[in-house]
């Protein structure tokens, strides 16, 4: 074993939601359906939420020590496709129109720094954020989009088979930290394709991401971005006729009375254990700290209008409320389409996202709002030095405009790309890196995943040296190799 310790992260035994443990589609008995399966099944049907072990994982946190972080949180906006990062944050005014693309500037809260003339309100309140322009983004792919989100340049499932079991960063984290009340999810997200969100692999289904999509009525949009003026039914929390929290509090009870019949084999406390956190996990359904975060009818309206009807800021704004309930990770993947990502601007003439102008220009004005209403509103509620706000993507964009026959796109760019940060109670008001002239290469001060991952892991208290165990035991480090991005702490 390394001498850097063995915090190693065990993995599951099984997967599903948050009543998964009791197994309900498993028959008990031998030809017929006995009375526990009855019961089993009735309780396993009603929740897709998150599993029990989540906040066994809460009660680890807390007796290891790490608990002065409890009440920190994140919420990473997901740019799935990967935003240009000359046309974002990192403008090249004084180089051609080949390189610099058609975008002006504007002046930033921060003298000398500039950036797209269409992120003026980030502009105007650049004192609260960190732009990192040095992000090395070699070996990053999208769909799947795993290399950011897993902090691991071997997470990257076009090359690496085995890439899709490595752990995402807020899988840890739910296992490590928990969620800041038992009563949420600790890993949240709205996804609009799988292949944009990284998920627990080797750590077990039960820190897989709570998906919220369906708990909350959104509005509808098409793959390109139209209003269908539909929404969502938003009915996960919706409980079948007859069924209600009396009654599940009942099933659970009876659960505990089978339990107590086969307390002789329990050697080591886990059944009793189990029946706790299934009880837990029942409050997630039955309670209503997770339904009122998701139901936007109880937000102040004036509150509801600055953050408006589209459906990216409508997630926001829930992302905001679940943070404020005491989920710790939410990630929102900004897409309307489910393949590459909308963000993944090659050019007019290759739908479905178009170019630099048609393509980005559009998404630009929306994200600023979006960005500075969220970091705004965390402000007003005092809880700004308790979230970190994270925008980004997968990768950069080349330098030159004009890809696969287009002249007004651009093309997956993996040597660099910009991010930007908020919050958490983190220095900002800051640029951290730069590129060459023309935005290609990174000049000086190139930030890793690795770097990223320990970042988020001493935001939590989370050890560096943490471990999980692969397929076959083997333990593996999380981060190997990356250190905290200094300027932020």
């Amino acid at each position: 074993m390394s001498p850097r310790g063995n915090r190693q992260i065990s993995a599951a035994s099984h997967g599903g939601h948050a009543l998964g443990a009791f197994e309900g589609r498993a028959r008990e008995g031998l030809f017929f359906a006995d009375r526990r399966g009855m019961l089993k099944a009735g309780l396993a049907g009603i929740g897709g939420l998150s599993l029990p072990q989540l906040l066994a994982s809460q009660d680890q946190a807390v007796a290891s020590g790490r608990s002065s972080s409890r009440g920190r949180s994140v919420i990473l906006l997901w740019l799935a496709g990967g935003p240009s990062h000359i046309d974002t944050w990192d403008s090249k005014p004084e180089r051609p129109w080949i390189n610099r693309g058609p975008f002006g500037v504007t002046q930033t809260a921060l003298p000398g720094v500039v950036i797209s003339e269409h992120l003026p309100l980030q502009a105007a309140m650049l004192d609260k954020f960190t732009i990192i322009r040095s992000v090395d983004a070699r070996h990053s792919n999208h769909e799947p989009n795993m290399v950011f989100q897993t902090g691991n340049t071997a997470a990257a499932p076009r090359i690496n088979p085995e890439a899709h079991r490595y752990p995402a960063l807020a899988s840890v984290i739910a296992q490590q930290h928990g969620a800041n009340h038992p009563a949420m999810p600790a890993y949240a997200a709205f996804m609009k394709s799988r292949s944009h969100i990284s998920f627990a692999g080797y750590l077990g289904k039960q820190y897989d991401p709570f998906i919220c999509d369906q708990a909350t009525k959104l509005p509808v949009y098409t793959n390109v971005g139209v209003d269908t003026g539909a929404r969502t039914r938003g009915d996960l929390f919706r409980m079948p006729t007859g069924m209600t929290g009396g009654r599940i509090n009942e099933r659970l009870s009876l659960l505990q009375q089978f339990d107590r019949l086969r307390s002789g084999l329990d050697q080591d406390g886990s059944l009793d254990a189990l029946g706790f956190y299934q009880r837990q996990a029942a409050e997630l359904l039955v309670g209503q700290r997770a339904q009122r975060a998701f139901d936007l009818e109880q937000e102040d309206p004036a509150v509801r209008a600055k953050y408006g009807d589209h459906l990216w800021c409508q997630q926001a704004l829930i992302a905001r409320r679940l943070v404020e309930a005491g989920t710790a990770f939410v990630t929102l993947d900004l897409s309307y389409h489910t393949a590459s990502g909308t963000w993944d601007t090659h050019g007019d003439n290759i739908p479905p996202y178009g170019g630099i102008t048609k393509g980005l220009g559009p998404l630009l004005p929306l994200f600023d709002h979006l960005l500075t209403t969220l970091v705004s509103d965390l402000e007003d509620r005092g809880l700004l030095d308790q979230v970190l706000v994270i925008a980004m993507g997968e990768f950069g964009r080349t330098p030159s405009m004009g890809t696969q026959g287009s002249t007004d796109g651009r093309n997956h760019w993996p040597e660099v790309m910009s991010m930007c940060l908020a919050g958490g109670g983190l220095r900002h008001g800051q640029v951290i890196g730069s590129t060459e002239a023309d935005g290609g290469t990174i000049r000086e001060r190139p930030v890793t995943p690795a770097d990223l991952a320990a970042t988020l892991f001493r935001y939590f208290d989370v050890p560096q040296d943490v471990q999980y165990e692969d397929h076959q035991g083997r333990p593996r480090y999380v981060v190997d190799g990356g250190s905290p991005i200094r300027e932020l702490f």
